[in-house]
């Protein structure tokens, strides 16, 4: 076996056994509710361990490919795009539910909210290194040499799959399971490609990072309150997905979306 397929191997045993095994711990053991982000946090590092441990140890590749390092001011541009694109995003998709009439006005949030969200997100960047120094820092630059495009999509679905036990163990609820499952399989890879670009173009992991965090702490909440007037869960998720599609369409048909291996 070749370098790249040993540490692949090691670093999904790692990534999807360190937190599935949390996971099942501390719900069916403890008892602890895996909405609480504190009782999340040691699955939430687990992709970042899994890369640590496989390029330190298991391949000594190091880290020179990792894009660990900020860039901030040749990529602050980027920057400023993965932190107001999820806003964007729920600017659409509110769109989408005014056309439809099923929408709440008065679930109209005011600036400050809106403010105060972004700043959380900006907050919470760290916290998502977590995930991207592993999926965006590692899987997705190993896992199909030379296919950029395909390496972002194979890297989503395998990240996708990662979350699932979360809708089994009380995080995520659907009343029409396998349609929810797929919606949030089709929502992350879209995502993942859209962090590949981001990846691409700033040379660093960390817009991935702010990005993920705009997803959960802007997108998320902002379009929830929004459209669950009149959409039920899984609507909420198709739309959200749609517009993901339409903005992920065009790093998959006009660029790389992600380094060179």
């Amino acid at each position: 076996m070749d370098t790249r397929r040993r540490g692949l191997l090691a670093f999904l045993a790692l990534a999807f056994g360190i937190a599935w095994g949390w996971e099942v711990v501390a719900h069916l053991g403890f008892g602890w509710s895996l909405v609480n982000p504190l009782v999340q946090a040691p699955a939430g590092v687990a992709p970042a361990v899994a890369a640590l441990v496989v390029r330190r140890w298991v391949t000594r590749e190091g880290f020179a490919d990792a894009g660990s390092r900020p860039r901030f001011r040749a990529a602050w541009r980027v920057y400023l795009l993965a932190w107001l694109g999820p806003l964007g995003v729920a600017a659409a998709v509110a769109v989408v539910g005014v056309a439809a009439g099923h929408w709440d006005p008065a679930a109209l949030p005011g600036v400050p909210f809106v403010l105060l969200l972004l700043a959380l997100a900006a907050v919470a960047t760290f916290a998502f290194w977590g995930e991207e120094f592993g999926w965006t820092g590692y899987l997705l630059v190993r896992v199909c040499p030379g296919r950029p495009r395909r390496a972002a999509i194979v890297a989503g679905l395998i990240a996708a799959v990662w979350h699932f036990p979360l809708a089994f163990l009380g995080y995520s609820e659907y009343r029409h399971l396998a349609y929810g499952l797929a919606g949030w399989t089709l929502w992350i890879v879209c995502q993942e490609v859209l962090l590949a670009w981001l990846r691409a173009r700033s040379g660093s992991v960390w817009p991935a990072c702010l990005a993920h965090a705009g997803n959960n702490v802007v997108l998320v909440p902002l379009s929830t309150a929004l459209l669950s007037g009149g959409f039920g869960v899984e609507t909420q998720q198709l739309l959200i997905v749609v517009v993901l599609a339409g903005l992920a369409a065009g790093p998959l048909l006009r660029e790389k979306v992600t380094t060179a291996v």
